[in-house]
């Protein structure tokens, strides 16, 4: 029912949809799209690896968007490109990129090193989560253009190298907008939303699924206004700023994920809208 869902919501089927391309930075972390075909053959299925890969019809060709995972080495990599019973490999390039450090100091040192009576609740929530990011559904056009999800000061970009406590972490694997508890939290995108929860490091947490494996994560919410299932629509209020989960103080943690692989969210956000919210904060 939810994939009905999300087929109605995003108009799936018909025609080649035509849609706009994401802005592309081919390093890790960073999105790259590649040509294909022409509109006038069936959409080729591609992949990266074992993960599906995302095919928009674009100025009468296919184009693969590809989310290039952080760990991915700069050179040149291949995608799988399936067309009827043909397979082919194509190639694309990712140049290097440093990625900023970020030190966090956190009073609650169970946040840092979970004692073992929390290790299994974590090892469930990365269970489930995982599980979200991995969904395919398939949506001829899903959107690539996205609004800011709240208002407020980026305070953590995307990749940074993060220590806590000056223990070495995962990359940041979204963005930090900071705002008060209770800001609004809005659907920048179409889709459904495909889970709600709880989790240990990520607080309550709204995922919304926008087709082709391009999956949206809203942590640390102080309430959450939407149930799994729930079509919304651009500027729907899923939820409100909030502080919980590992957090320093009030804030959202915004990730994007393309093909299971978290890309930096601003590159799927026009750069209108990112004018827009530096006005504000001005």
């Amino acid at each position: 029912m939810k994939r009905l869902l999300l087929g109605v919501a995003l108009a799936l089927g018909g025609a080649p949809a035509l849609a706009e391309l994401p802005r592309t930075e081919p390093v890790p972390g960073g999105l790259v799209t590649v040509r294909l075909a022409p509109t006038e053959q069936p959409p080729p299925r591609v992949f990266l690896a074992e993960a599906r890969v995302m095919v928009l019809a674009h100025e009468g060709a296919w184009h693969a968007v590809v989310g290039v995972p952080l760990t991915l080495e700069p050179g040149e990599h291949r995608l799988r490109v399936v067309e009827d019973d043909d397979v082919r490999e194509v190639t694309f390039a990712v140049n290097p990129k440093e990625y900023r450090v970020q030190h966090i100091t956190l009073s609650n040192q169970r946040m840092v090193e979970p004692p073992a009576e929390d290790l299994a609740r974590i090892e469930q929530d990365h269970f489930v989560i995982r599980g979200v990011f991995e969904r395919w559904t398939d949506v001829a056009a899903p959107p690539v253009r996205f609004d800011l999800p709240a208002k407020g000061r980026i305070s953590g970009n995307f990749g940074l190298q993060r220590f806590f406590n000056n223990q070495p972490r995962q990359p940041h694997s979204g963005i930090d907008i900071a705002a008060s508890v209770g800001t609004p939290v809005v659907a920048p995108a179409p889709g459904v939303v495909v889970e709600v929860g709880d989790y240990f490091f990520n607080g309550r947490t709204v995922f919304i699924d926008h087709g082709q494996g391009l999956v949206s994560m809203y942590n640390h919410l102080h309430r959450v206004l939407v149930a799994p299932g729930t079509p919304v629509k651009r500027g729907q209020r899923i939820g409100e700023v909030g502080k919980s989960g590992r957090v320093t103080g009030p804030h959202l943690h915004w990730s994007v994920s393309l093909n299971n692989t978290r890309v930096d969210p601003l590159l799927f956000v026009s750069d209108e809208a990112i004018r827009q919210f530096a006005r504000q904060k001005m």
